[in-house]
């Protein structure tokens, strides 16, 4: 390879680069080909990507319609960068994302096209109902993540400099009120109305309320739908604008389009990125048109008119509706899951399995315990085990212990089967290294004979 070697392209990355860099720090391959679900490093090596761009690659590296709908554009001549301009391209792909849209929202829906990350669709999301509602407050969630800008941190659960209330978001393995289950979440959404009806809790009516229906940052965490429906009617009757996060869950991966559908919540707001731009850069906000009070250029970016991003969108949102590949991640996942779960069984690392369709996590602990501590070094030694086994994955939740798994929604019954012996595999190696052995019965040693 020219340039010295994979092993120079790392030296140079880490010397060139800034300390903020994240998966290049764990995941130490240099990528030259990749196709649906492996990835060819420079190394010579295969591996199978349960990362997917962090949940971007709905159909895989370079799936063939993807590649399609690019080239048809650069081959038909057209502008690549138009600003906000009206394009064929542009109206192609609006219409079929408002074919997936729940059908009450899309019926009165207004897009605002972003800048190309998730986070700036955030920012605009949250300066939408600010303006909309004439206030400043935002009711957030324990665990969330919404993006590494200024406003989207703040609403995330890592916030230090908190301007943002932050409410429960129930969970069943860590609950916050130690019950967990239904009544966990029935006491999470308690408080949330309690703060809202209460004239003395301190907390005045917000410009909105930003939730995901699955934390995957924060864990893999989904939400459950009654709870959802519980959030949905609390902030109707406060006329408190309702804005679901699913950058990270959209397009078929929890086993719905939508995460929201699973609960049959119709949000005022929905930010969407990752998925939807078919692996290139594209986010956008989609909003009741009653919220629509922004002037011109209130919310702008150079960048928001991608039409390759829009292209390969179009094409990825098409092919995953037609071919029904929401479903199919929801019965796949779920055939997953089962199997995650007989390996919490037989190894006592595992705390807890949890997930919704293509989008699971492992949380490992250090056994023994009534309410065993997290495992941040575990989850570590098996994402290295997984890397030597030729699988790359992730970790995620409040101390890195959740190795989560992010397949392509074109996921074969083999490739499942693949991915889930390697993770075995590392799991046992990594569990064997990390778990001390008990001590050996001590012997006296004798004494000389005489």
């Amino acid at each position: 390879m020219a340039g010295g070697g994979y092993e120079a392209i790392l030296r140079r990355q880490a010397q060139r680069e800034s300390s903020a860099r994240t998966y290049a720090r764990s995941l130490p391959i240099v990528p030259v080909r990749a196709r649906g679900l492996t990835i060819e490093g420079a190394d010579g090596r295969r591996y199978l990507d349960c990362l997917s761009g962090a949940g971007t690659l709905a159909l895989g590296h370079n799936h063939p319609v993807v590649l399609e709908a690019i080239h048809r554009v650069l081959d038909s001549g057209a502008p690549l960068h138009v600003l906000d301009l009206a394009t064929p391209v542009k109206d192609a792909f609006t219409s079929e994302l408002f074919a997936t849209l729940p059908p009450d929202l899309a019926a009165d829906a207004r897009i605002q096209f972003c800048g190309p990350a998730g986070t700036d669709a955030v920012e605009a999301a949250l300066k939408l109902v600010r303006t909309a509602t004439g206030r400043s407050g935002l009711f957030a969630f324990t665990g969330a993540y919404h993006g590494m800008t200024t406003g989207a941190l703040a609403a995330s659960g890592g916030a230090e400099d908190v301007r943002v209330t932050r409410l429960p978001y129930p969970q069943s393995y860590r609950c916050p009120y130690g019950v967990g289950g239904d009544r966990g979440a029935e006491l999470s959404a308690r408080w949330t109305e309690t703060l809202l009806d209460d004239p003395k809790s301190g907390v005045t009516t917000p410009a909105g309320m930003i939730v995901e229906a699955v934390q995957g940052e924060g864990g893999v965490l989904p939400a459950p739908d009654a709870w959802m429906r519980r959030m949905r009617a609390i902030t109707a009757r406060h006329s408190i604008p309702l804005v679901v996060d699913e950058v990270q869950t959209g397009v078929g991966r929890t086993g719905a389009f939508w995460a929201v559908e699973h609960s049959g919540v119709v949000p005022d707001v929905m930010v969407l990125s990752k998925a939807i731009g078919g692996s290139l850069p594209l986010a956008v906000v989609v909003y009741r048109s009653g919220l629509d009070a922004w002037e011109p250029g209130a919310h702008a970016g150079t960048f928001r008119g991608n039409q390759l991003a829009m292209a390969a969108g179009t094409a990825t949102l098409a092919y995953v509706r037609e071919n029904r590949l929401a479903d199919r991640a929801a019965t796949l996942g779920a055939r997953m899951l089962g199997r995650l779960q007989g390996l919490q069984a037989a190894h006592p690392c595992v705390g807890d399995v949890r997930g919704r369709g293509l989008m699971l996590g492992v949380e490992l602990v250090d056994p023994g315990d009534l309410a065993p501590p997290a495992a941040p070094a575990l989850a570590r030694a098996v994402r290295r085990e997984c890397l030597a086994r030729g699988l790359i994955v992730e970790l995620g939740g409040r101390h890195s212990a959740v190795v989560r798994l992010l397949p392509p929604l074109t996921l074969t019954d083999e490739q499942a089967t693949a991915v889930l012996d390697r993770f075995a595999d590392a799991l046992a190696a990594a569990e064997r290294a990390h778990v001390p052995r008990p001590p050996a019965p001590h012997r006296p040693v004798p004494g000389p004979s005489h």
